[in-house]
Formats: structure tokens, sequence, C-alpha cells
């Protein structure tokens, strides 16, 4: 039982990270048709920036998460401007590859920046983690035991509280604003939108913006893993993928639902696979999210939460 809780709450604190991202995919996708394959860049750069100025700068935590999500929104919005403005009225394939080839040049950027470098943040909220159910040794050489408990890392927790925290307060301004009614007009037909004296270029600015936010908050929270986070993690973005095609491409809700589905299918794979079918290989939660993926879309095509597309002839 104690393990099956502690996977649970390892996957609710991953699916709270994979949330910010997915959130961001959405609303790119509600404003402007086009899936942001650009995310994962903006993520780990929330993770960069956030790390040096803690390392490098000496800005308190809090500082810096700021300062990082407001420079990668500022980033996100300059590269919405020069790379995807000019295909404002294009077909939505030829803008989705252009933001194909935004990640493979962030790949190498990325690769640049990091260099061989391993990166974390630490501990930023001052406390590793607690003993559920269970009490620690008054040893200080076993000290970090937890005895007949849950071992819970408060990194896991603000993961799913600054999730659930970031996107309450998205929906509820998207949907009690006219920014978030001119996405959706934007979404369903751009020149219409246009005709309706929509701005659909700073629509389409906002999206990036926020999309890029939410990145950097995923990109932050993956900066407090224990392990720390090297180049290569920029492509852990990409099960945000599988999380808002399970859940729908079009819902907010739907994004944070399959983001929870994903990262406690990733958790439970990983505690279980290779005691029960170890014959899947090693590493088999990293493919787990794709499985189930595919089997939604078997089911249910346009995702749990999608919106159907209805065609009149």
């Amino acid at each position: 039982m104690n393990e099956l809780l502690q996977a649970l709450i390892r996957g609710a604190g991953l699916g709270g990270m994979y949330a910010t991202i997915a959130v961001g995919f959405v609303i790119i996708f509600r404003a402007t048709g086009v899936l942001n394959f650009a995310q994962p860049v903006f993520m780990i750069f929330g993770t960069l920036f956030s790390y040096y100025l803690v390392d490098s700068a000496g800005l308190p935590f809090p500082l810096a998460a700021v300062a990082a999500v407001a420079a990668v929104a500022a980033i996100a919005t300059v590269t919405e401007r020069i790379a995807m403005r000019p295909m404002v009225g294009r077909p939505v394939f030829s803008a989705t590859l252009v933001t194909v080839g935004l990640f493979a040049a962030g790949i190498v950027l990325v690769h640049k920046l990091f260099g061989a470098k391993v990166i974390t943040s630490g501990d930023p909220w001052g406390l590793s983690n607690f003993c559920l159910g269970g009490h620690r040794p008054a040893d200080s050489v076993v000290a970090a035991a937890c005895v007949g408990g849950v071992t819970v890392n408060y990194t896991d927790i603000f993961k799913v509280v600054a999730a659930l925290t970031v996107i309450a307060a998205l929906v509820l301004w998207l949907e009690r604003s006219r920014y978030g009614l001119a996405m959706r007009a934007a979404a369903m037909d751009q020149e219409t939108a246009m005709a309706q004296g929509v701005d659909v270029g700073r629509v389409f600015a906002l999206s990036w913006a926020l999309a890029g936010a939410l990145a950097a908050v995923g990109g932050i929270l993956l900066g407090t893993a224990p392990g720390g986070v090297e180049a290569a993690a920029l492509l852990i973005a990409l099960k945000a993928l599988p999380a808002i095609i399970i859940g729908g491409l079009d819902s907010l809700y739907g994004a944070l639902a399959g983001a929870m589905i994903v990262g406690l299918a990733e958790a439970l794979t990983k505690t279980y696979q290779p005691d029960v079918a170890p014959w899947l290989g090693a590493n088999f939660d990293v493919v787990m999210p794709y499985v189930l993926m595919f089997a939604v879309l078997l089911i249910r095509p346009h995702g749990l939460f999608g919106a159907k597309e209805v065609q009149r002839v």
C-alpha cells in the first residue's frame, strides 16, 4: 500500500508539471489552430533562467521564478512576431511545420547553453520531504528514512498546487474576458474574426505569451527535481502531447485531466512493470503515455473532453 501511495503522489506531481505545458499547447491550438512544437524549448528556458537567476544572480527563488516566467513569455511573444505572424492566413499545416523548425533549432541552442552540465534549483521550498503515516528514526545517520509510512517529496506537492493554481486562474480569466472570446473566434475563422474587428495578430501574440509563461512554470518545476536536469530533458515536454490528445486538443480541462492520467500511468508503470511484466523491457514507463494515447484514439478520436467537429453538407 505504501508503495502504491508513493507512486500515486509521484504521478500526481508529474501530472501537474505536464499540465502546465499541455495547457500551453491547448491555448495556442484554440487561438490559432496550430500545434506548437516549440513548447519544449520554452519549458527548458524556464529551467535555465530560474537556475541562473538563483545560482549566478543570487535572487530568491520566488523572485527568480517570476522573472523567468516573464522572460520566457517575452521570448515566446518575439518568436510569434518573427516566425509565426507571417503565417497568418496560411494553411495550418504550414504554420505547424514552422513550429517543428523552431523545435529543431531550439534543440541545438539548448545543447549549446547546457553543454554537459546537469543543473538543479535544489530544494527551493526549504523542505526536502516529509513522512506520511510513519516516523523518522532519531538516529541522524538514518534520519532520512521513513519507517512504516510514505515518503512524500514537497516538490511533488508543489507541482500539483502550482499547476492547479495557475490553470484555475488562467481558465477564469479566459472565460470572463473578451480575450478568451477573441481567441475562440480567431481559431474558428481568422478572416471572419478580422472582419468582426478582432485583432488576430494581438490574439496570436497573447496566446504565445501565455503558452510560453505556462511552459516556463513547467520548466521551473522540472528544475527542482532531486536528480537535476540536463539538455535532453526538453524532450520530457513532449509527453504533454499524449496528454492533450487523451484529454482533447481544444479542452483546457481535458489537458489537465490528460496530464494527470499520463503522470499517474507513468509513475505506476515505473513502479510495477519491472515486476509484473519484465518482458516489456526497461524504461517502458517512457512509452506508456503513447500507448494510452493510441488506446484512447481508437475509442474516442476527439479525446475524452474534446469537441466533436460537426460538418454540414
